[in-house]
């Protein structure tokens, strides 16, 4: 099973608690302290990863952090959980599939935003406005800028692409001219 399919089932069982429990930001927080702290320290990734070390050694060293990071318990039993099935060290995956989780269960629908140029805080009101008519959802847009763009704009929601780049339009245009 991939490590993406396996995200999503963690992703999903932590949803289901930390929703019951009224604490899922809270706990998405520590998770994204976790993830980075883990992304920041590769030599804990492999005390972690290390078949050799025993796991209550690991357990010893994840209950020492707990303690420092002072995380919600809900947050240090998923840990847990995490470390017994060796699935710790794809803690930045799980988050990431946990967050998606969150959203779609709060209606939120996240959308990438690529310009030449960056937009005016009006202009990516109105694109949020838009983008919201048109998913029928509240949206969250990240913004990124690409020169290489030329002008336009590229929006991906979900695996759906809108291409509206300047740039797009001139590689259609030059296929359409060697083609015929």
């Amino acid at each position: 099973m991939s490590v993406q399919a396996v995200a999503r089932r963690y992703a999903k069982a932590l949803a289901d608690v930390v929703l019951e429990r009224n604490e899922a930001r809270e706990v998405q927080a520590d998770l994204t302290g976790w993830a980075a702290l883990l992304a920041a320290h590769a030599d804990l990734v492999g005390v972690f990863r290390n078949p050799v070390l025993a796991y209550e050694q690991k357990r010893k060293v994840l209950n020492a952090l707990v303690a420092r990071t002072r995380v919600r318990p809900t947050t240090a039993n998923f840990l847990q959980v995490l470390l017994r099935n060796h699935r710790l060290t794809d803690l930045a995956v799980i988050n990431e599939a946990f967050a998606r989780a969150l959203d779609e269960r709060a209606g939120v629908v996240s959308a990438r935003v690529t310009t030449a140029r960056p937009v005016a805080h009006q202009a990516q009101e109105n694109l949020r406005a838009r983008l919201t008519l048109l998913t029928g959802r509240n949206v969250r847009l990240e913004f990124a800028v690409d020169e290489a763009l030329i002008g336009g704009i590229v929006t991906r929601i979900g695996s759906t692409l809108y291409d509206g780049s300047v740039r797009t339009r001139l590689q259609q245009i030059k296929q359409q001219m060697a083609g015929g």
